[in-house]
């Protein structure tokens, strides 16, 4: 049972395990100059990375047991399973908000000048340059995951242009790394601001934006993992193999396609027509050359193919106008 479930972890999203155990570190260098300085954007900044440790511990956890072969009991896969623990995790996230901004209101209405500046400013530097890194593996691992390659400047932009249609755990750590990397920078501009100048609401006011910050990744990944319980059509992904599909010289149309997106893997049924004068024989052959063609698209996990005859109506070019 150890051994089952050991290799299963092997399979989890390690962009997710990599943001957990450094945001996790993290955590306790912010818990601790906030207990040493006092400093309202350094609590805001060390709920925020509790947070992400647990969510991103989650999503790791998730996504591996959504590997799990499908059983007797459960013969559809466990693929939403990562969905499900998203949609948990989520309220760790929401609860820390909340506490994140009912914290800087206070502050704004009873601001008071933090202690230790030094500290506050080296510890939240240090957390931006590791948030950063792990934002970056997390650019990286969402080009792996759409198999898009690009190098230097080109892993950011092409990442922040295809992060959606990634895996649902990497997608997850992307956005909060990129909040989290956001919410550090600001902490340290109000740490400084506050320092420096009368304004020491500054840092109340950072600890509402970081919070509300927070509750965007918390909608986001609701409304996306929502979805992916209910079962999600990936609209990308239909006209990708829908186009493989008409490739084949034998397939004179495709009526319908359906790609349903199941955790990190998609499942794909299609109707096709073809010749009705062919044999039995023909039409197994372009069944078994059409699932070989399809099963070798990243993620695909099963394919249904059915067979129609050709009424000589061009569906698939009337499907993609409407």
């Amino acid at each position: 049972m150890m051994k089952d479930l050991f290799s299963l972890l092997k399979r989890g999203n390690r962009s997710a395990l990599a943001a957990a155990t450094v945001n996790a570190v993290i955590s306790i260098i912010k818990g601790i100059a906030f207990f040493f300085t006092g400093n309202v954007a350094m609590f805001a900044e060390t709920m925020h990375s509790l947070g992400d440790t647990a969510n991103q511990f989650f999503v790791f956890i998730g996504s591996a047991l959504s590997k799990k072969a499908p059983t007797k009991r459960f013969p559809n896969g466990f693929g939403r399973l990562v969905n499900l623990v998203l949609l948990g995790a989520v309220l760790i996230v929401g609860i820390m908000a909340y506490e994140t901004i009912v914290e800087g209101y206070h502050h704004i209405l009873h601001p008071a000048e933090s202690t230790g500046f030094l500290i506050s400013v080296g510890v939240l530097a240090i957390s931006v340059i590791l948030e950063s890194f792990v934002l970056f593996k997390a650019m990286k691992e969402t080009l792996h995951d759409v198999g898009v390659e690009a190098k230097g400047l080109g892993i950011i932009h092409q990442s922040i242009r295809h992060v959606g249609k990634a895996k649902p755990a990497t997608k997850l750590v992307f956005l909060e790394d990129s909040v989290a990397t956001g919410g550090g920078l600001l902490a340290l501009m109000a740490v400084i601001i506050s320092h420096y100048t009368p304004y020491h609401h500054a840092e109340g006011l950072a600890s509402i934006i970081i919070g509300i910050l927070m509750f965007f990744v918390v909608g986001k990944t609701f409304l996306d993992n929502a979805a992916g319980v209910l079962g999600e059509a990936d609209e990308f992904m239909q006209n990708k193999i829908g186009a493989l599909v008409l490739e084949d010289p034998e397939v004179k149309d495709l009526p319908e396609i359906t790609v349903l997106k199941e955790g990190d893997e998609f499942h794909v049924e299609l109707m096709v027509e073809v010749d009705p004068s062919i044999s039995v024989a023909q039409a197994d052959d372009i069944k078994d050359r059409l699932e070989e063609k399809i099963l070798k698209e990243k993620g695909v996990a099963d394919v249904i193919v059915e067979f129609d005859e050709d009424d000589h109506v061009n569906s698939w070019d009337n499907r993609l106008k409407n």
